[in-house]
Order: structure tokens, then C-alpha cells, then sequence
């Protein structure tokens, strides 16, 4: 009988789709311009909340959600792909990496939105506050990080592929449901610590992860509108 483990809670499952539907309208309003720049820069005001959620329920939310819990060592990093130490149930430490250079790349896209200037239809709210130098600056750094984060995403996209075409490991499942399921003959591969670990996900921690994720909207949102 396989056992079932609750890897992803809500709130982190939430807080995955609706970025994902963030970074696609994104990308399309970025493309389209003009008027939809407005659309564009309420969009990163979203991101930017759900990237700084994200890294708070990474120090206070679930089991599994803790930075403490899938951020490697450098040892711990090496001695990983080397075979030496086993994956856990949540990230293992190459896609820990790939989340965190996805978090740092997101969280850069957003907080430049704020400054950045396209000189046609667009001003961030916060471009006003610093030098023309500045701001040409960010802005500068806002357009090569979309091409950062174009292939940051594609490797993400491909090791899903990967797992489930060469591993028969499905990680899109988990995250729309919150479960994993093991095999009993598939324990080895992970720490035995995790196999007896499941991730809160009741009634409390989810109250609790709105209120966190709500006061984090408005207070970005009153710096962002005054």
C-alpha cells in the first residue's frame, strides 16, 4: 500500500498557481503595451506581495515550506549529486536551487518594476524618488532579467519534464493536490526523517496564512499609492 503524505499545504499551493497565472498575464500585458502596461504594473504589484509571502511561510509556514528544511549546505549540495545523501519529499537540493534563483529573479523583476520608466506609457510609482540615472539603471536591469527569468523558467519546465519522462515522478500532481504518494519499495530514496514529517495544513495555519498574506497587500499597497 502506497503511503500518502501531505508535502504542500494550501497556502503554498495557492501562492504556486497564482504565480504562474501572474508571470504568464505578465508576460502577454508586456507584449501588448500601451494601455496594458497599467494592467502590467498591477500585476507585478502581485507578484512582488506573493514573492514576499513566500519567503515569510518559508521561515513560519509548514514543514515541508521552511527554507531550514530543502535549502542545501554546500556539502549537503555535493554530496547530493554525488549519491552520497538522499532527496527529500519536498525539493530536493537541485530544485531548491532552481526555487530560490526563481524567488530572487521574480522578486528583482517586481522591485525594479517600481522604479523603472519605458519612456512611452509607463512610470513606476516609485521612480520619482530616485535620479534619472537611477532609474535608467533598474530599468536596465529590469528588461536583461526578463531574459534571465525566460530561461530560469524554461530549466524549471524542462526538469518537470525530466522527472516525469525518465523518473516516472509526476511533481505537477503534488502541487495541485498537496499529496505525494510512495511506494513502499521507493522509501529508500528519500530521508527517513521526511517520510514521518507531513506538512500542517488545517483550518489554523491556513487562517493564518491569509492574514500574513493580507497584510502584506496592504501595507505594499499603501507605499505603492502614496
Amino acid at each position: 500500500m502506497k503511503k500518502i503524505i501531505r508535502v504542500w499545504d494550501l497556502p503554498i499551493r495557492l501562492f504556486h498557481w497564482l504565480l504562474v497565472l501572474c508571470v504568464v498575464l505578465s508576460f502577454i500585458t508586456v507584449k501588448i503595451g500601451g494601455n496594458a502596461m497599467e494592467f502590467h504594473a498591477l500585476i507585478g504589484y502581485c507578484v512582488l506581495t506573493l514573492i514576499i509571502f513566500r519567503v515569510c511561510w518559508g521561515l513560519v509556514g509548514s514543514h515541508h515550506a521552511r527554507f531550514i528544511h530543502f535549502v542545501p549546505s554546500p556539502k549537503g549540495l555535493v554530496n547530493y549529486i554525488l549519491g552520497k545523501t538522499k532527496a527529500g519529499l519536498g525539493h530536493n537540493p537541485l530544485g531548491a536551487l532552481s526555487v530560490l534563483a526563481l524567488l530572487v529573479s521574480l522578486g528583482l523583476q517586481a522591485t525594479t518594476g517600481l522604479f523603472a520608466n519605458d519612456d512611452i506609457a509607463f512610470e513606476g510609482p516609485f521612480a520619482k524618488y530616485v535620479s534619472n540615472d537611477m532609474v535608467q539603471f533598474l530599468t536596465s536591469i529590469h528588461y536583461f532579467n526578463e531574459k534571465v527569468l525566460i530561461i530560469l523558467i524554461a530549466l524549471h519546465l524542462c526538469a518537470i519534464l525530466y522527472y516525469q519522462k525518465f523518473k516516472g515522478e509526476n511533481l505537477i500532481k503534488p502541487m495541485l493536490l498537496g499529496d505525494k504518494e510512495i511506494d513502499p519499495s521507493e522509501e529508500a530514496k528519500y530521508l527517513p526523517a521526511d517520510l514521518g514529517q507531513a506538512s500542517k495544513d488545517g483550518g489554523l495555519q491556513r487562517g493564518f496564512a491569509l492574514l500574513l498574506l493580507s497584510l502584506i497587500a496592504v501595507i505594499l499597497g499603501y507605499f505603492i499609492t502614496n
